[in-house]
This record gives structure tokens, C-alpha cells and sequence, in this order.
């Protein structure tokens, strides 16, 4: 079979920056801000999505100069193969892959969750299964629809939010009135307790939190390869990368920090449905679950994506059988997209029939990997300069180049890893650690069992 470095190109830049977005609007924002909230405090809150989203610039910066110079289809496992090493390069794929698929599992029955909410009389596993087909035939296709459907998706998300803090910011200077409250509500709730109510290491516990919240940025280097003009497209959709994360996480975590006190948040129930209700508006529930579910299903949708595209480049480049790069008339690799659907419906059944052990470690190994694939993107940016450099090429000769090079990579990798190591101060998420240091482990052992045969 051929080697190929990329699948068609039917990718506009309207759909990879909608795509970039789109991966990372989802229950991260809508349901688990209210966690952070809870536990750093309003200001401390603010800090950690700020310092985050200046974290995943860094390493959007880096993987702009490798995806622009190399725009291969499920790259990032490529770049690390080729500047830190191959076995290196198949932990990085194994990670990202297996974050999506987990992510797969729950977000289906989250999406069923929702419907049972509207339909009581429905079980829950018959929604889960119908959106499990409608994504499954979205990605199934061609690369045209999954684009077309994610870009609407997304559009939908931008919209609320945007909306949500429009409404919040009338909502503190007293031009929408708020219920239980007789007086203009100001930004009293971020002083009113202490700047930092839990002490200011609650900002440092919950930066994986988070980290996970921005996780999906990076799909941006997986659509390299099925973008129309790379070198022009990646860098637009790479550029507005901060300025989104800004007004998108941070002003809508803002907004919520000023009108939920800091001990309401992280209530079961999603921070969002809570300021609207606050504000009297009707069928607040219901039209922020419509949001929620459109942010869950368009989750879904960009995470076979990504899985998918992970598992061909795998075996396009030789590391699993070729079997799995099969593709079908419209060039979408079905084998792969099988496989990954398969995955997400194992990790779902996992979920109910081992939740407190089987499950729990597949999600505490997804939630430090996008943070291990960050720390090799980095790596990979700071190995490829070298090589290039060395072999004669000049600077000019780059599309797109990391600004600030060394600083800015370095950065990345090093902020990046000290986010994983924080995790040990939190007793609650520390098994992460206990559960991904030994999964790593063993995929380096069968890497060099299998390579060394």
C-alpha cells in the first residue's frame, strides 16, 4: 500500500477554526467551571483559565510551525516519532487516541442524560445509540459533511456564550434584575470572602481541571491534513487561538464568578442554568441543555474524528497493520472509524459495569494525556528547529515560525509538565498519576517487545 501523508482536502479555514473551537467548548466549560469556581475561588478561577489559555497558545504556536511545515493527517504522533523517537511517537498516539475514545463513552450517555430529561418515558440507552448513528454516519461519509455538521455545531456554542455574557454583564451593573437580589451585585462576590477564599494553591489543584477544559485545541494539527492550503489556513486558525480562549473561557468564568457566590458553585447543576435562572429567564433550563447537548454531540462528533485519523496515521506509518488505513470511495478511513466507534461503545459499557475501576483509570489516563501530548508537541518543535537548522536550511525558508524560539517551546514543555506534577497535592485527582505512569510504562515495553521481534 502507498504511504500517503495526508487524506483529501476538502477542509475550508472557516471549518478548521470553528473545528479548533468546537473541540474545546464542551462539558469542560458548560459543566465543570462551576467545580473551579468552588475550589480556587472567583479570582483564583480567573488566574488558572488566564494561565491556561496562555499555556495552550504556547503550544499552538509550536505545533504551527511543525503542522505547517509537515501537514500530515493525525500529525502530532508523526513530529514525535520523528524528533524525540519512535516509541515515543506510538505512546503519543496511543494517549490522544484513548482520551477521545473515553471522552466518546460519556458523552454519549451525558447526550442521552439530557434527552430523558424532555422524554422521561425513553430510556436513556435508546438516545445514546441514536446519536452513537448519527455521529458514526457524520464521520462515515465524507471529511466535506463532518466539517460542514461541526462548523454548524460550533456556531451554536459561540452564539449562547456570547449571549450568556452579554446578559452576565448587564446582570452585575444592575440593568437586568436579579432574583434574591435588591441592589446592584457588582463584582462584590470576588473580594467579598477574601481575594483567595481556599488559599491561593487551590489555583495550582486546579489546573488540570482546567487543562482538560482547553483540551481539544490541538485538533487543529490533526486537520492539516485534510486542509485546502495549509500554509495559509493552520496559521489564521492558530493566531485567533488566544484571543478566543479569552473572551470565550474567561469572560464567560467572569461573568459566573461575579454572580455565583464562590460556596454555590460547583453544585450539581450547570453554572450556566444557574445565572440564567438567577435571572428570571424562561425556560432557562431547557435552552441551556439544548446548548449543553449541542456542545456534548459536537464533542462526540470531533472526537471520532480524531481518534480516527490517530488509528490511520498509525497505520499508515507501519506501526499497527495496514488493514486499519483502509479507506472507503469518499477517502474516509472506515476500518479506523469502526474501531474508534467500537472503543467509545467499550468505554461506555465500562462506565456502567465497572464504573469504580476499570473506568475510573481509563479516565484518569485520557485526562493527563492531552497533557503528555502537549509536553511532545513542544519537544518535537524544539528537536525539528534544531534538525532543520543543521542540515542547512534557513529561518526565512519557514511558512510559520514559533515566535520568541527557544522561550515559548521551552515554556510550553515545562509549564506543561509541572501541571501534571501538581496533581499530587490534590488527593482526589492523584490517581491519575498512580494509573498513567504505569500505562505509559507498559506501552514503551510492548513498543520495544513488538519493534525488537
Amino acid at each position: 500500500m502507498a504511504h500517503k501523508t495526508h487524506l483529501t482536502r476538502k477542509m475550508e479555514a472557516r471549518h478548521i477554526r470553528m473545528i479548533s473551537l468546537g473541540g474545546v467548548i464542551g462539558t469542560g466549560l458548560f459543566l465543570s467551571s462551576g467545580y473551579t469556581i468552588h475550589e480556587a475561588g472567583p479570582l483564583g478561577t480567573i488566574i488558572a483559565y488566564l494561565f491556561g489559555a496562555i499555556l495552550v497558545y504556547a503550544v499552538m504556536l509550536c505545533l504551527g510551525e511543525l503542522s505547517v511545515a509537515m501537514p500530515y493527517t493525525g500529525a502530532f504522533h508523526i513530529y514525535a516519532t520523528r524528533y524525540i523517537g519512535p516509541a515515543t511517537g506510538f505512546i503519543v498516539a496511543i494517549l490522544y487516541w484513548l482520551t477521545w475514545t473515553i471522552a466518546l463513552g460519556s458523552e454519549f450517555t451525558a447526550a442521552g442524560l439530557i434527552m430523558s430529561q424532555w422524554f422521561s418515558s425513553i430510556p436513556v440507552w435508546v438516545w445514546s445509540l441514536l446519536f452513537m448513528i448519527i455521529i458514526f454516519l457524520t464521520n462515515y461519509f465524507s471529511v466535506r459533511i463532518f466539517a460542514e455538521s461541526e462548523f454548524w455545531f460550533s456556531t451554536i456554542k459561540v452564539a449562547a456564550i456570547i449571549i450568556f455574557i452579554i446578559l452576565g454583564t448587564l446582570a452585575i451593573i444592575g440593568v437586568i434584575p436579579l432574583k434574591g437580589y435588591h441592589h446592584i451585585l457588582g463584582l462584590q462576590n470576588f473580594y467579598k470572602n477574601g481575594w483567595f477564599p481556599n488559599g491561593f494553591k487551590g489555583v495550582f489543584t486546579t489546573m488540570l481541571t482546567v487543562n482538560f477544559a482547553f483540551s481539544g485545541t490541538e485538533l487543529i494539527g490533526i486537520t492539516a491534513g485534510e486542509a485546502k492550503n495549509p500554509t495559509t489556513t493552520i496559521p489564521k486558525a492558530i493566531n485567533t487561538t488566544l484571543w478566543r480562549l479569552i473572551i470565550f473561557f474567561v469572560g464567560s468564568i467572569f461573568v459566573m464568578s461575579a454572580l455565583i457566590p464562590y460556596r454555590v458553585a460547583g453544585v450539581t447543576q450547570s453554572p450556566f442554568v444557574y445565572v440564567l435562572k438567577m435571572m428570571k429567564i424562561p425556560f432557562a433550563g431547557d435552552l441551556m441543555n439544548f446548548v449543553v447537548l449541542t456542545a456534548i454531540i459536537s464533542a462526540a462528533n470531533s472526537g471520532l474524528y480524531a481518534s480516527t485519523r490517530m488509528l490511520w496515521s498509525l497505520a499508515n506509518e507501519g506501526t499497527i497493520p495496514a488493514f486499519f488505513a483502509r479507506t472507503n470511495r469518499n477517502n474516509s478511513p472506515v476500518v479506523a472509524l469502526c474501531f474508534s466507534m467500537l472503543g467509545g461503545i467499550l468505554a461506555l459499557i465500562s462506565s456502567v459495569v465497572a464504573a469504580s475501576t476499570v473506568y475510573l483509570v481509563l479516565v484518569s489516563i485520557s485526562g493527563l494525556a492531552v497533557v503528555i501530548v502537549w509536553m511532545a508537541i513542544a519537544l518535537s518543535e524544539i528537536n525539528f528547529r534544531k534538525e532543520f537548522l543543521k542540515a542547512g536550511h534557513r529561518l526565512e525558508e519557514l511558512k510559520f515560525k514559533t515566535p520568541c524560539y527557544p522561550w515559548i517551546p521551552y515554556f510550553a514543555l515545562i509549564a506543561s509538565g509541572l501541571s501534571c506534577l501538581l496533581i499530587w497535592f490534590d488527593p482526589q485527582q492523584r490517581i491519575a498519576l498512580y494509573c498513567t505512569i504505569p500505562f505509559v510504562a507498559l506501552c514503551y515495553l510492548f513498543f520495544y517487545i513488538t519493534s525488537h521481534r
